[in-house]
């Protein structure tokens, strides 16, 4: 019996626990879709849910006055059109100063959280501020179910979990992600998730010269009850490839295509 675990559920969805593996790979739309590269915005995340894209990647920073904004880079300034300078020491009013493509305002992630209420979450935790105030802000909104906690940092993403009142799903890190690639052909996958707090790993397809997505290590961690998604997948091969070694999920910038692979192939939830 595979176990079970509070995984992406929204508000009036039923049970709290799913099995491990999902009914239907998930498409994740990295930080939202918006083929103008207007990343991490609301217009991009609204883009994603009107193809009716229900899991969305985005990632956090902390602003100078402890504000969660919704962006991935350290500073503004390959996006912003001119303006320069790091999201930590820019305060909120600032950052809405900041347009993105010269048209969005950066959001914050609470924005995030409250636009779309039944809309699943993967939430990179980008700087240690900000474990403290995701924790808070799933407490706030109660959207442990909605969320999944993710960080390259092992550090960070334990923080924000011990934060939390009750579980939130969450994926390993860059350590303990390299370990499992090294442990899970030797059937101690399981135990190294429940050590680490982890109920998902999230690769690419490779490390420099190592595959990571190999059909024996998408088994082991299956075996473990251990959910697979790949970033950042944009081409339909690849997308067909990665669907028949039977991965659960796939990180994409192209939300349209990977509807319309999943669509093909009978997928589509």
């Amino acid at each position: 019996m595979l176990a079970t675990y509070p995984y992406f559920r929204a508000p009036g969805d039923g049970p709290q626990t799913v099995a491990v593996r999902p009914p239907a790979p998930i498409a994740l739309a990295h930080r939202g879709f918006s083929p103008d590269g207007l990343e991490n915005t609301l217009p991009a995340f609204r883009n994603a849910a009107e193809l009716g894209i229900s899991y969305l990647e985005t990632d956090v920073r902390t602003s100078r006055d402890g504000i969660l904004m919704a962006f991935h880079d350290e500073t503004v300034d390959r996006l912003s059109g001119g303006v320069t300078g790091r999201i930590s020491q820019l305060t909120r009013k600032e950052l809405n100063e900041v347009l993105i493509g010269g048209t969005e305002r950066i959001p914050t992630f609470e924005e995030l959280l409250t636009e779309w209420p039944r809309m699943r979450l993967n939430v990179d935790v980008k700087d240690a501020a900000g474990a403290r105030l995701l924790a808070a802000l799933i407490e706030k909104h109660a959207a442990h179910d909605r969320v999944l906690v993710a960080s390259f940092s092992d550090v960070r993403r334990l923080r924000t979990l011990r934060l939390l009142g009750r579980p939130a799903a969450s994926s390993a890190g860059s350590a303990l992600t390299a370990l499992l690639r090294v442990l899970a052909p030797l059937g101690a996958a399981g135990i190294l998730a429940r050590a680490g707090r982890f109920q998902c790993v999230q690769v690419p397809l490779s490390f420099g010269p190592v595959s990571v997505v190999t059909p024996g290590f998408v088994r082991s961690c299956h075996r473990a009850g251990i959910q697979v998604h790949v970033w950042t997948i944009n081409d339909r091969p690849t997308m067909h490839r990665l669907l028949d070694l039977g991965v659960d999920g796939i990180v994409t910038d192209r939300s349209d295509l990977l509807v319309e692979v999943l669509t093909e192939r009978g997928q589509w939830r």
